[in-house]
């Protein structure tokens, strides 16, 4: 699993951006304050209808943020991008990432 920090390792962090990876091969994308209760929600169906029909789901990529507006606002961003953009994401692939962005393209 891939983890980006945005909050320093000494501060208490208040939000998380997440990438969960389900079944059937689709990515979920959410925020929470208690990312180990969150995900225990989704494999136990108690997610949203996306996860609660493509169970389980793995926890694949993960952003700390200093606050739950942080964490909300990157959720939303993320969710606009397309599937190679977001594995570009979990891959760490800054190269890739780069290519796929529209400001980027030729």
């Amino acid at each position: 699993m891939r983890t980006h920090r945005r909050a320093s390792p000494l501060e208490k962090s208040y939000g998380y951006t997440y990438i969960l990876k389900c079944a059937d091969g689709s990515f979920y994308t959410g925020h929470t304050n208690d990312l180990s209760e969150r995900l225990s929600r989704h494999n136990a169906g108690r997610g949203p209808k996306w996860t609660a029909c493509r169970l389980p789901v793995e926890l694949v990529y993960q952003e700390c943020h200093e606050d739950e507006e942080s964490a909300i606002k990157r959720e939303k961003q993320i969710k606009k991008w397309s599937r190679p953009k977001k594995a570009a994401l979990i891959q760490g692939n800054a190269k890739e990432l780069k290519s796929l962005s529209k400001r980027h393209r030729t």
